[in-house]
């Protein structure tokens, strides 16, 4: 059965870092793309980042370029976001998607998520 379990998320002050993971089951994710979403209260989802299983690499919203970095670590099938100089707009619940840039919206390849709250 296919399984995505992000974690990482939590309280963090204005400027700080989190890292959060997405634990794949049920697949082997260097045979596919994978996306991050993420969605704050009363707002749509929003598409935040993609990798490739090819040689395309890596992408980015332009509200998060050059803070966050997605990677994946394919003996552990896992894939991190990395998230630095965080602010209160980053809050969101955050989902690991089984999805390719071109189809992030589809709840059903996300997810339970997890909750990054920045705050001072």
């Amino acid at each position: 059965e296919v399984q995505l379990v992000e974690s990482g998320g939590g309280l963090v002050q204005p400027g700080g870092s989190l890292r959060l993971s997405c634990a794949a089951s049920g697949f082997v994710i260097s045979n596919v793309d994978m996306t991050w979403v993420r969605q704050a209260p009363g707002k749509g989802p929003e598409w935040v980042s993609s990798i490739s299983s090819g040689v395309a690499g890596t992408f980015y919203a332009d509200s998060v370029k050059g803070r966050f970095t997605i990677s994946r670590d394919n003996a552990k099938n896992t894939v991190y976001l990395q998230m630095n100089s965080l602010n209160a707009e980053d809050t969101a619940v955050y989902y690991c998607a089984k999805a390719p840039i071109s189809r992030w919206y589809i709840r059903d390849y996300w997810g339970q998520g997890t909750q990054v709250t920045v705050s001072s």
